[in-house]
């Protein structure tokens, strides 16, 4: 099947330019319409253009803002290229605060305007071809569900991970999840709480990182009235607070040798002692622990008491990192993306094939939470909620490459270092190219008048003159 060639539509009360971007367009192969003023525009906003090109400043009837709103309006799909004046930078912003692809400045470069409204357009042939897989696919379904969130994963070891939760879940036997940082622990304890017998009960968790041994002490088992400065009420612990549902104690791995102590004597009696107090209180409480240790090793070396070890490793639970996994990333990417859709109001949301594969090349060090952070950010910084690769992190882009692919040069311009006089006339040159000879266009783009542009060339054609004449002499 053809693809159908884009359809623009040029806005410009300026004839000269005008013209000069219907020639530009048509040149690339694109089908063209013209409008002389906003309220034409406005009209066509609902005809079905690829992509609109328009100038700000439109004489004294509606602007180039009002033919974005319109088009926003009417069509929000369609992007718009707003064409301002050299440095105007407020209005440039403007434009791009309130929906513009991109804007391009007069006198505009002839390769950087062309090179704009095809990256314009790519993207949104990539939004449609999303669309249309995403229509075909059906929405996808997530394995587990928990709360607002999801565990994402198609994977040979997610899948096992899934069984696992399944199997474990409806026991009453202390569970050990293992796994680096960022790669899901909480939602895999808060998983197995919600297809527990327990589900009904509340689920409590706490990161030990977070607080001093003494702090840790008084948040688990609660304290007593006076038992420390500050203390001027009793109160109940997080085991207490957890009593018929789940204690998830994320980071188990970091307690100090005190805690771990006090933690076999619960797990080992069901019962605790409130800081300050006496008495003993039971406690019916299911214990998902996590690490990001190897515990094993820290058993070896005394840093981990191997009892308590025993205690909570009843059941393990291993997330893989996600660099092991990376045939989830897709998934990932979509369910984050979706999820930030959402949250900011945009209709529609894709990537661009080339940063997908940025994304499968790149670690992942920090794991899924780290890629969900990548997918917050680049979808902020996005023009219209299509990522491309230069709205990723340097680290993950390539640094150079996205530069390159987000303000694309001439190529051989520059790659020899030459002197500013001959970059003068190569640059020359090249505008002369892409305007077919045309020197007054050429002087229009280059911005100067064409008396300068004839004296500039008849001053280079001498010079070449005498380089040839020395040559021959030789």
């Amino acid at each position: 099947m053809t693809t159908p060639t884009p359809k623009v539509l040029v806005v410009e009360d300026d004839r000269v330019a005008r013209e000069l971007m219907e020639e530009i367009l048509r040149r690339d192969g694109y089908e063209v319409e013209a409008a002389a003023d906003g309220e034409q525009a406005i009209r066509r906003a609902t005809e079905g253009y690829d992509l609109v090109v328009t100038d700000v400043r439109l004489g004294d009837g509606p602007s180039g803002m009002d033919v974005l709103a319109a088009f926003q309006a009417h069509s929000p799909e369609t992007p718009v290229i707003v064409i301002t004046a050299f440095g105007d930078v407020t209005g440039a912003m403007a434009a791009i605060q309130r929906g513009a692809y991109d804007y391009v400045s007069k006198p505009f470069n002839l390769n950087e305007f062309a090179q704009v409204v095809a990256r314009a357009l790519e993207r949104r042939r990539l939004l449609q071809e999303n669309r249309a897989l995403r229509s075909q696919a059906g929405e996808e379904q997530v394995p587990i569900q928990v709360g607002e969130q999801s565990i994402i994963g198609r994977s040979a070891r997610m899948l096992e991970v899934y069984k696992l939760v399944a199997r474990v879940a409806p026991t009453h036997s202390t569970v050990l999840v293992v796994g680096e940082s960022g790669t899901g622990k909480e939602l895999v304890a808060r998983a197995i709480h919600k297809f527990s017998q327990r589900q009904t009960g509340p689920f409590v968790a706490v990161n030990c990182t977070a607080l001093t041994e003494s702090l840790l002490e008084s948040e688990l088992f609660g304290h007593e009235k006076g038992a420390f400065t500050g203390a001027v009420t009793q109160k109940r612990g997080l085991f207490e607070e957890a009593s018929g549902g789940t204690l998830f104690l994320d980071e188990i791995g970091d307690v100090g040798p005190k805690m771990q102590a006090q933690l076999l004597r619960v797990l080992q009696e069901g019962r605790i002692r409130r800081v300050g107090g006496s008495d003993e209180v039971k406690v019916d409480v299911r214990l998902v622990a996590a690490t990001n240790r190897d515990l094993e090793q820290d058993v070896k070396t005394g840093r981990f008491r191997e009892d308590l070890y025993f205690r909570i490793n009843v059941l393990t639970v291993r997330l893989a990192p996600l660099c092991e996994r990376s045939s989830d990333i897709p998934l990932l990417v979509d369910y984050f993306l979706a999820k930030y859709a959402r949250r900011e109001g945009r209709s529609d949301a894709g990537i661009a094939p080339a940063a997908s594969q940025a994304l499968l090349r790149y670690s992942w060090p920090g794991n899924v939470r780290e890629l969900e952070n990548v997918i917050e950010r680049a979808l902020a910084l996005s023009k219209d909620g299509f990522i491309l690769v230069a709205d990723l992190p340097p680290e993950i882009a390539g640094g150079a490459e996205a530069a390159r692919e987000a303000r694309p040069a001439p190529a051989g311009l520059i790659d020899d270092r030459p002197t500013l006089a001959e970059l003068d006339r190569r640059y020359i040159e090249l505008i002369l190219r892409e305007t077919g000879g045309n020197k007054k266009k050429a002087a229009e783009l280059l911005g100067i008048d064409r008396r300068t542009l004839y004296r500039t060339l008849e001053r280079e054609e001498r010079e070449r003159g005498e380089e040839d004449d020395d040559g021959a002499a030789g």
